[in-house]
């Protein structure tokens, strides 16, 4: 079985696999590979470079030290040789390590690298070395350890990542060309350019020892952060070392820090045992599983209870009881949409156990296997009410509850790690029937029976290859990214296109508001009002639109509106006839030019501007026309708010109830899922907020509707709509959530404490 990732502690979960085989991922090109590598290399060449520069300059000291303390002049004069050697030759030892560091990036990627302790190319051959070979192959094995072990977690995600860069091979620490044995074996084959004695070669090594420790942390952590960014297992997750490594061997007379009382570490461990939201992702969920098995362990005693004469069930019992109940229990043809009936969760530990009765195994489950069963039970009572999947969507998953507490026991990494394959294959297939399916029996891009067949093939053909599981996520993942891209583009277009209609309505809205503030309260004939609430709101829309407005075009636009509204007004000053009669050409001149621009009907036209110029001509002789009537005034204004799209804003009026709706709705985030009567299902893919109008679509990306803010909350308040209340994190990070939620609850009730109370 292949190995596979997690993403938590660093813990390697390994369901009897021997690690022959790299994570389970599509083949990088070559060209990509080479270009990864080569990124790789230069992170590793740039650090060591800079470390072993650091690394002379501290041995140089050691080496004064030794000088100092020497016990004759005849020591003293040798390592002042030895100290000259390593000044003389300090860029040549730089170059040639450098050089064989970078060397092993060329060696791995032809696949010859295998570095083993000391150069030696199996155990066998120690045997063959001579003493002065042998102490330094110790003194090399100690270094490697003491970083191996301290860096255990950054080293385990290099060699995974470094696994991709190989092709899907195996990479250990002797293949892994930025592990700690590379680092020394490169010392090594550098220091041969000086003749050194065991004891000088010693006290390199022992300076070596602290600053290697500096080097792989830094290296491990840029290799890691940038293959990750370049998407080679960009979740895979690790806790990089804190605090002082351990002692070196090489170290004389040195003690190891002091370790925590068992008081402190109980108490770290009750301390890192409450999940931090504030982790990454896989961290967290990662804590989250700890966190519900320290509650089970809590409220379940430590062992499983015998029924007399009874023995304790085998995993592998288990596992046939599960297979029967998988092949039993799974029906020959999932139906259609809503004729699915949920598989009832709770009666599987009861049909288990009489499962295993009638194979004559009439015990008691493990307290570990018992556990991982309640919990995969918890998870899939957590989806069938989830309420962001549709009904019939939770009805088909039900059915993956015993393949899936098969591959749960299969696997232990199935809870630990947050990308195995079997989670995000619940997590897309959950994804996808919240997004795809509604509950009004419509499904976009035929999901539902994308959806059932894998529950089918689930059913009918997983065995225990959990290889079969990556299969199909594989193949559902492929299909699904592709509906995404299309979905995405429909939805870019859709909303773009209501953007400029938008844009045009507020253009609109804009331009209502400056008319109707100028003509509130006035009386005014019928002519000037058809003038100023149609063609003329029209030229101001286009000059508004085109120009802006800053811009001369619109300023004189609104200067028209105030002209005409001034001229149609009865003169009793001479100055103010003079001036009227001096703006008249100029004035009819530049409606005539805003006619023509947006293209009005000639005529009417022609007309309109006859009856403007009769009108002003009749307020230079101080007379008043006769104002529109209050219904005909009614109806032009009405017909003018419908076109700029506030018929809603200005015709009615919202209780307070509905102004509080509105104001909550325009708190909610693009891609909130709305249900509305009957179970369709539509999503907010764009808002305007100056215009109160959201943009609905469809599960396909299509637009729908664009509805206004104050029509969406009459709808909500009168229970014909709902929100569905989604979630950006993934089904299972929720469901894990909520596990480590209601346990929690039931450990706060059966604290010691309270039972004392009950029975007293």
């Amino acid at each position: 079985m292949s190995r596979l990732i997690r993403g938590d502690e660093g813990k390697e979960m390994d369901a009897g696999s021997t690690g022959e085989h790299a994570p389970l991922l599509l083949p990088l090109s070559s060209s990509a590979v080479v270009s990864h590598l080569k990124a790789c290399q230069n992170l590793a060449a740039s650090h060591s470079q800079d470390a072993f520069r650091e690394y002379l300059k501290v041995l140089d000291d050691a080496l004064s030290v030794e000088m100092d303390g020497a016990e004759s002049n005849q020591a003293q004069e040798e390592l002042a040789e030895v100290q000259r050697l390593f000044r003389q030759n300090r860029d040549e030892l730089e170059r040639y390590f450098c050089g064989y560091l970078s060397e092993g990036f060329v060696k791995f990627k032809k696949r010859e690298l295998q570095t083993n302790v000391g150069g030696a190319e199996d155990e066998d051959q120690l045997s063959l070395v001579d003493n002065e070979d042998l102490e330094e192959t110790i003194a090399i094995s100690s270094i490697t350890q003491r970083a191996d072990a301290f860096f255990a977690e950054p080293l385990w995600a290099l060699n995974q990542r470094f696994a991709v860069l190989n092709g899907g091979e195996h990479v250990t620490e002797a293949t892994n060309p930025a592990s700690p044995i590379q680092f020394c074996e490169s010392l090594r084959k550098a220091l041969k350019l000086l003749p050194l004695d065991p004891k000088v070669k010693q006290l390199a090594y022992k300076v070596y020892d602290d600053e290697l420790i500096k080097i792989i942390q830094s290296i491990s952590e840029e290799i890691n952060q940038y293959l990750g960014h370049q998407g080679v297992l960009p979740h895979l997750k690790y806790s990089v070392p804190s605090g002082q490594a351990p002692a070196s061997a090489l170290q004389g007379g040195e003690e190891a820090p002091d370790t925590a009382s068992p008081v402190e570490q109980l108490a770290a461990e009750l301390s890192s045992s409450q999940p931090n939201p504030n982790l990454p992702p896989e961290e967290y969920q990662n804590s989250l599983v700890q966190a519900i098995r320290g509650l089970q362990n809590q409220m379940v005693g430590a062992t499983s209870t015998l029924p007399p004469g009874g023995v304790m069930v085998s995993s592998s019992d288990l596992m046939g009881a599960l297979q029967a109940l998988q092949s039993t229990g799974a029906p020959e043809d999932i139906g259609a949409q809503g004729q699915v009936i949920p598989l009832d969760v709770s009666q599987i530990v009861e049909r288990l156990h009489a499962q295993l009765k009638t194979e004559e195994n009439d015990g008691a489950v493990e307290k570990n296997d018992m556990q991982t069963i309640d919990l995969v039970g918890m998870l899939f009572e957590y989806m069938l009410n989830d309420e962001n999947l549709p009904d019939s969507i939770k009805a088909l998953l039900s059915y993956l509850h015993t393949p899936f507490l098969k591959i749960a026991f299969i696997d232990p990494g199935f809870f630990e790690a947050a990308e195995h394959p079997a989670r995000v294959l619940l997590n897309n297939l959950a994804e996808a029937g919240a997004n795809w399916v509604s509950d009004d029996g419509s499904a976009q891009y035929d999901m539902y029976n994308k959806i059932k067949d894998i529950v089918n093939r689930i059913l009918h053909e997983f065995d225990n290859d959990v290889k079969f599981i990556t299969e199909l996520l594989l193949e559902f993942s492929s299909y699904t990214k592709n509906i995404v891209r299309r979905q995405e583009l429909m939805e870019r277009r859709a909303t773009e296109k209501a953007q400029g209609e938008e844009k045009l309505r507020e253009v609109k809205l804009k331009v209502n508001e400056e008319v109707r503030g100028r003509t509130e309260g006035k009386e005014l004939p019928s002519a000037v009002l058809l003038f100023l609430l149609q063609p003329w709101s029209d030229f101001l829309s286009f000059a508004l639109l085109r120009y802006g407005d800053k811009s001369d075009k619109w300023g004189k636009a609104l200067a028209v509106v105030d002209d005409v509204l001034w001229c149609v007004e009865p003169k009793d000053n001479p100055a103010d006839k003079t001036r009227q009669l001096e703006i008249h050409d100029d004035l009819i001149s530049a409606v005539l030019n805003g006619f023509e621009t947006i293209g009005y009907d000639q005529i009417k036209g022609n007309k309109l501007i006859d009856a403007l110029s009769s009108l002003i001509k009749l307020a230079m002789q101080s007379k008043k026309a006769e104002p529109a009537p209050a219904p005909m005034r009614d109806k032009l204004e009405r017909i003018a708010a419908e076109k700029a799209g506030s018929k809603e804003i200005r015709a009615e009026n919202s209780t307070p109830e509905e102004s509080q709706m509105v104001e909550s709705l325009k708190m909610i985030e693009f891609g909130t899922w709305f249900e509305f009567e009957g179970g369709k299902r539509l999503k907010v893919a764009w808002y305007n907020a100056r215009t109160s109008h959201y943009m609905l679509v469809d599960q396909m990306g299509k637009r729908v509707d664009m509805m206004s803010g104050l029509n969406l909350a009459r709808q909500m308040i009168s229970s014909k709509t709902k929100i569905i209340s989604g979630s950006s994190k993934p089904f299972f990070e929720r469901a894990l959530e909520n596990i480590f939620q209601k346990l929690n609850e039931k450990a706060e009730l059966a604290k010691p404490g309270d039972h004392l109370n009950e029975t007293s």
